[in-house]
């Protein structure tokens, strides 16, 4: 029996990173465009630049959600 090739053996290792657009992160919050920018530039919700495109990873949003959880649970 062969092993796998090491391209698929690295895939399974390492968990995919989701990126979200934000028209992706507004239907999913159900805000507005400038809202999310406005996490965004506050630094609420984190995000990063691949050239022009601004791009949120899912587990960004995740941590957003859960620290807003934590806020109203106080």
């Amino acid at each position: 029996m062969t092993s796998p090739p090491l391209a698929v053996l690295h895939a399974e290792a390492a968990p995919a990173l989701d990126l979200l657009t934000v028209p992706q992160v507004m239907a999913r919050l159900q805000l507005s465009r400038s809202a999310v920018y406005d996490l965004l530039r506050s630094g609420q919700l984190a995000s990063i630049t691949l050239g022009r495109a601004r791009r949120i990873p899912t587990h960004a949003l995740t941590d957003f959600i859960r620290t807003r959880l934590e806020q109203e649970a106080a």
